[in-house]
């Protein structure tokens, strides 16, 4: 994993360049700076947002896990497909008990419905249906 600056999304197809690029629905992964904070303390070390292997990590609050719950990213417009449970790769990313410390604090799974570019510190808000 690497950090950037700017990603760029593909309607139907994920980020460009990434692992996943072109699945069903695995397309972003996104997580919460305040989650993984929390993660940290729960381990008792810093943990780098790279360490978790989530595609995203925006500030703000708790990102929506519940399926079908839309999220605004920059230019982007997500589904929630899943939660993004965390696996036994954590333990060697974040070191031992990092499964752990994420439980229930590791995010979501979106598809990407609109293609665009998500910078950092673009503003990620849920959004509503307007039926």
């Amino acid at each position: 994993m690497q950090a950037r600056t700017s990603i760029e999304v593909v309607a139907g197809r994920g980020v460009v360049g990434d692992r996943w690029w072109g699945t069903r629905h695995r397309h972003v992964s996104v997580q919460s700076a305040e989650a993984l904070a929390e993660a940290a303390a729960a381990l008792g070390r810093a943990v780098p947002p790279s360490a978790t292997r989530r595609t995203v990590t925006v500030g703000g609050g708790a990102v929506p896990t519940e399926p079908g719950v839309r999220l605004q990213v920059g230019e982007v417009l997500l589904e929630v497909v899943r939660v993004a449970a965390p696996c036994r790769v954590m333990e060697t990313s974040m070191g031992p008990g990092g499964a752990a410390a994420l439980r229930r604090r590791g995010g979501s799974i979106l598809r990407a419905l609109t293609s665009g570019a998500i910078r950092l510190g673009d503003e990620a808000a849920e959004v509503r249906p307007t039926h």
